[in-house]
Parts: C-alpha cells; sequence; structure tokens
C-alpha cells in the first residue's frame, strides 16, 4: 500500500508554526493515509466518487474495474458506455470518464508531463476535462502526485478542522489565506490533520 509520504523532520517544522496545530499533532502523532500513484486511475476513481458515498464509490469502483480490468484510457475508450452507465453511474458521469479517458489515449494531457508541472499549472491543466474542477485537481495533486502544500478552500472538512481547531464562525477566503499561508510550504500535511480533526468532531 502507497501512502503519503512526509517525514518527521517536516513535520517538526509545521508544529514550530501554530500551537494549537502541534498540540493535536502530539496527541495524535503521524497520520498515515492512502495515497495512488496512478495518476489516471485516480482521477477516474475521483471522477466515480463525485456526489456519492464513500460506500457507493467503491461499489461503482469495483463494478468498473470488474468490466474493464485495468483502468488505462485505452480500456476505457474499448468499453460501450451503456455498460458503464450499468456500473451505477449517470449518463453525464460517463461522459466525463469518456473525455479523460480520450485526452490520455490522444496525449492531448499526458501523465509523465502533468507531474512535472507545479501545482498550480496542474490545476489549470487537468481541469481542461470535463467534470473536474479544482476540488478534484488538488485532490489529484495530494492523493496521487504526493504534493506537500496543498489546503482545499473548496473542501467542507478542511473547513470544518480550520472552525473547530481555532473557534471560528466560518471560513472566509481571508483567513484561509492566512492558515494557509502559515502551514507554508507543508499544507498538505497540515490537512491530513484538519480531516482527522473534522472526521472525530
Amino acid at each position: 500500500m502507497e501512502i503519503f509520504k512526509y517525514t518527521t523532520e517536516e513535520l517538526e517544522i509545521l508544529k514550530g508554526k501554530d500551537k494549537k496545530l502541534k498540540e493535536y499533532i502530539e496527541k495524535v502523532g503521524m497520520i498515515e493515509r492512502k495515497i495512488n500513484s496512478n495518476l489516471f486511475e485516480e482521477l477516474i476513481g475521483s471522477i466515480v466518487s463525485q456526489q456519492i458515498s464513500t460506500k457507493a464509490a467503491e461499489t461503482v469502483s469495483k463494478r468498473l474495474i470488474d468490466l474493464v480490468g485495468l483502468v488505462t484510457p485505452e480500456n476505457i475508450l474499448n468499453t460501450d458506455k451503456e455498460l458503464l452507465r450499468k456500473c451505477g453511474m449517470s449518463e453525464r458521469k460517463v461522459s466525463y470518464i469518456f473525455d479523460a479517458a480520450n485526452k490520455f489515449y490522444t496525449k492531448e494531457l499526458d501523465v509523465d508531463s502533468l507531474k512535472h508541472l507545479s501545482d498550480d499549472e496542474f490545476i489549470k491543466k487537468i481541469t481542461i476535462i470535463k467534470g473536474v474542477g479544482i476540488w478534484t485537481a488538488e485532490m489529484l495533486l495530494i492523493f496521487s502526485l504526493n504534493r506537500k502544500n496543498i489546503l482545499s478552500f473548496n473542501d467542507y472538512g478542511i473547513k470544518k478542522g480550520l472552525k473547530i481547531l481555532y473557534n471560528l464562525d466560518e471560513v472566509t477566503r481571508d483567513n484561509f489565506e492566512y492558515y494557509k499561508n502559515l502551514y507554508s510550504p507543508f499544507s498538505s500535511i497540515a490537512s491530513l490533520y484538519l480531516w482527522d480533526i473534522a472526521s472525530k468532531n
């Protein structure tokens, strides 16, 4: 199993930036989160998971793998759309998956090139795929490319974690930017702890 990689040294630097976050990190220790370094596979999984529960997403993903085998652009494009719909996906979601597969198959998007882009450039490039927005792109940066400086304003769990940790009534763009800058260059590591806080409250 691949996990999000970060070092104890990086964690110590993050702890030195904020007292409240430091207290929580010391309480729970290092957090492990599973990642998938196969970018295309993780992208398709992200599209499948949109607007459905985790359990439903796991069911649909299993059916998809049973149907196509390896999740590659070629295998997706060679599969009848109606069969994909029968995995439990809407017509719109199937069209998003086909659009992603087509862009990777034709090399309009290239995995190796994408991996070498900056975070902002990656987001700009990957969101040309229908149905892929900024949040999905940010999650791919963390959970496929292991990028260490992502804090998502569009993530409910991040906002909930910030509210609980700092006793905030709401997370505005201004206070979000404050914490993003505070945690930099290890915002993704902070994200792991904010998600953990959110999930336990």
